[in-house]
């Protein structure tokens, strides 16, 4: 069957992501870690942007998202949630 993604599994891989590669990443990286479209990944990074998850930042011609205090706490919290659901078996 092919299902699809819920938001929260997309921000996950999102920020995973970004968390993978020293919590400093390039939108490409990005792209291809959560698995998503360009114009879905600029709308989610721009929510994340706003909410504070991740902060964009420009080094010459590069731009990196990175990694913020309340992305990672959000990471650390989604973990216990995932040991939760699978211990009971329920899928988020």
């Amino acid at each position: 069957m092919n299902e699809r993604r819920s938001k929260l599994s997309i921000l996950w891989d999102i920020l995973h992501t970004i968390q993978k590669k020293d919590g400093k990443a390039k939108p490409t990286h990005i792209l291809y870690g959560a698995n998503l479209s360009h114009d879905r990944l600029k709308g989610y990074l721009e929510k994340l942007m706003q909410d504070g998850f991740i902060e964009k930042v420009t080094e010459g011609r590069n731009t990196y998202y990175l990694l913020t205090k309340k992305g990672n706490e959000f990471l650390m919290e989604f973990r216990k949630i995932q040991k939760l659901s699978d211990a009971f078996g329920i899928e988020i």
